[in-house]
């Protein structure tokens, strides 16, 4: 556990024009292309200036709305990719620049072949310890068996997602054996399943608002433990409770449009721990 979340790389993707009317959503909001923009550079920023990550910054393509949203394309586990299958059909495409910057990074990369399965990384909770998959509207069975299988050092349990996109919409890692969870009748429904299910004791961070409780976790040398959240302007309740980490580097990050499209904090990276970076 000593390294978990010694992130190294992460790679991100611009956002384009055509997210704004054409990403898929589970309500129609208007989306501010330019602020939007804004927040994802100040995003970008903080991992490379404030974190020092190297950061791999991938084009937008205006024929994948949802592009920016990364971290559904990919699961990276040590020096292991496994490139996912997700479960829109229109989003599929986009794991293909991800695969080729993995490459260059000299990871080993796993592919999801089977035409049946789908798995979005957003219902993937990595705890440094074993894997939980959320089965979702974009994540099935046999995507979590491909995981599984991609993934044989770690125990890797199933877990339902009653409401919302995915799995991390309302949960994930805040610190080693911390994970936040939202405090919704659903989340809490998922946070005793996974507390049954586990092979670990997790002690937990409950958050009034199940968005605030997706938040990105990194533990970093010369920096400690350092955790990317909400701002006090889009969740001010939530934000109290994480000013509670006095353990923590705390980075308020915006994310109030992304938010319009059901992307998350985590959604906009994949993070890499490359050994000897």
């Amino acid at each position: 556990m000593a390294s978990f979340g010694n992130f190294t790389h992460a790679i991100v993707r611009g956002i384009p024009a055509s997210l704004v009317r054409e990403a898929l959503r589970s309500s129609f909001c208007e989306v501010d292309l330019a602020a939007a923009q804004h927040q994802l550079q100040l995003h970008i920023g903080t991992l490379k200036d404030e974190l020092g990550l190297q950061v791999v910054e991938l084009l937008a393509d205006e024929s994948l709305p949802d592009c920016v949203f990364v971290e559904d394309c990919a699961v990276v586990c040590g020096d292991t990719a496994l490139i996912t299958r997700p479960g829109a059909p229109s989003r599929r495409k986009e794991t293909e620049a991800m695969k080729s910057a993995l490459q260059e990074l000299n990871l080993n990369i796993v592919e999801m072949e089977d035409d049946t399965a789908t798995l979005d990384g957003g219902d993937v909770l990595f705890t440094g310890r074993e894997f939980f998959v959320g089965l979702s509207k974009r994540t099935n069975q046999r995507g979590a068996e491909i995981l599984a299988w991609a993934f044989k050092d770690f125990p890797v349990s199933t877990l339902p997602v009653f409401e919302g996109l995915h799995l991390k919409s309302f949960c994930s890692m805040a610190g080693p054996d911390l994970i936040a969870f939202g405090s919704s009748e659903p989340a809490q429904k998922t946070l005793k399943i996974l507390q049954q299910s586990g092979n670990h004791h997790y002690n937990t961070l409950i958050l009034p608002d199940d968005a605030a409780a997706n938040c990105v976790f990194m533990n970093l040398s010369g920096k400690g433990q350092v955790l990317l959240h909400c701002t006090p302007e889009e969740y001010p309740n939530s934000a109290k409770v994480f000013e509670t980490l006095k353990d923590h580097l705390l980075f308020p990050v915006s994310n109030s449009e992304m938010s319009k499209v059901d992307g998350g904090l985590s959604c906009c990276s994949v993070l890499i721990s490359k050994t000897g970076s």
